[in-house]
């Protein structure tokens, strides 16, 4: 299979997950529990996840195949990273999982995700890299223990921006505790 059949697939199995949930009612959280999902078209993921980096109060844990940054304060994933900056100042502590490229295909990918974890360090940020054998193609964050933001979206201008991306967030802790289960066996 080439690389972009690959991501073709991969963002296909993202969405069917997405639809899952969505349709899975409240019977696949506990029933004690109020669920609350919110779908988030486009541009409106880069809205909803800033208000959530900006309200953080104690741990933000994420992972994303690519997290694009330049330099420009205009450039939306350099405004993620800013705020990021800014809850680290706040006594939020970050932990961060990217793809490393395995120095074939994905170069530019490993690339964009080395020069970004070298600037969000610099803001005191925990970045680390997943293995080079297996490809994390995830795009998640758990803030707080209870939001998750799962989809399509990249941290990228593009995807930000102007690509047609889909994704949800999610307010439930049982399922929270699950994604960072999940997020926190990548880098094993």
């Amino acid at each position: 299979m080439n690389g972009q059949h690959l991501h073709r697939r991969a963002s296909s199995v993202t969405l069917i997950v997405i639809l899952i949930l969505w349709m899975a009612g409240p019977g696949f959280l506990h029933a004690s529990e109020e669920r609350h999902i919110t779908l988030l078209e486009d541009g409106e993921y880069f809205q909803a996840f800033m208000r959530a980096v900006d309200g953080a109060k104690s741990e933000i844990v994420m992972s994303f195949f690519l997290f694009k940054t330049n330099g420009y304060s205009t450039n939306r994933p350099d405004r993620v990273m800013a705020a990021l900056g800014r809850a680290v100042e706040r006594g939020v502590r970050i932990r961060i999982i990217l793809e490393r490229g395995n120095g074939g295909e994905d170069s530019s990918v490993d690339a964009s995700n080395r020069e970004t974890a070298a600037r969000l360090r610099e803001k005191g940020i925990n970045v680390i890299f997943d293995s080079p054998r297996v490809t994390t193609h995830t795009k998640a964050a758990v803030i707080d223990g209870r939001y998750i933001f799962l989809g399509s979206h990249n941290l990228t201008n593009s995807a930000l921006k102007y690509n047609r991306e889909l994704s949800v967030c999610i307010d439930s802790l049982p399922l929270a505790e699950e994604v960072l289960r999940y997020i926190n066996s990548l880098d094993e």
